[in-house]
């Protein structure tokens, strides 16, 4: 069975969702990061899996359900940090990151027989979901983060395992994509949060 890694920021105004600021305060922003995270772990917390781990930087706060291991992410670019969430698995591992509330334990219900790695791409260029069936590390080690060609700087380093794509999915980077997200998730608390600081952000 799957070990269900989320890679997250505790969500703090000024640390998180940066780029929501402007037209959202830093503060607006971070309910929004948090309740996006609060989304994404209440579908890993109902998605069969061995175990579910989240790599965290910062302190665990309410919105953490029971049923997670956590575990501090290690010094480094992203990439050396993705790396080494990959490093603590023994076994299938599939890693996702908070920004998409939009997701459902339907495409976190991975199959591993004749497949080595699921890819999901991110609609910025990015990836929102890697899946190895034998965790490598230095499959992550050295790739770009953070930039239009990261999606397909990782999925290059798969060239050469079974791989399974993941749908795209769409990132919350931006109000826009905020607004784009909320309107694919429309039950969740991340679209609640957004309908509710939304006529503010006009000011």
């Amino acid at each position: 069975m799957t070990t269900l890694l989320v890679i997250a920021k505790e969500p703090r105004p000024g640390r998180v969702k940066t780029r929501l600021t402007p037209p959202f305060t830093p503060e607006e922003a971070a309910a929004l990061a948090e309740a996006s995270l609060a989304d994404t772990l209440d579908v890993v917390a109902h998605t069969p899996a061995r175990r579910r781990v989240l790599v965290l930087d910062g302190t665990p706060g309410a919105w953490l359900p029971p049923g997670f291991e956590v575990v501090p992410q290690c010094v480094g670019g992203l990439d050396e940090r993705l790396a080494a969430a990959f490093a603590g698995c023994d076994g299938p591992a599939l890693l996702i990151g908070m920004d998409t509330p939009q997701v459902t334990p339907e495409l976190l219900t991975v199959d591993w027989s004749g497949c080595d790695a699921y890819f999901g791409p991110a609609a910025d260029g990015g990836f929102w979901a890697l899946g190895l069936a034998e965790p490598d590390p230095a499959r992550l080690r050295g790739v770009p983060m953070s930039t239009p060609h990261t999606g397909a700087a990782q999925r290059a380093r798969l060239v050469d395992l079974r791989v399974r794509e993941l749908p795209r999915l769409r990132d919350v980077d931006t109000a826009y994509d905020a607004d784009l997200v909320a309107r694919g998730a429309p039950g969740g608390r991340f679209a609640t949060a957004l309908a509710r600081f939304a006529p503010a952000a006009g000011r």
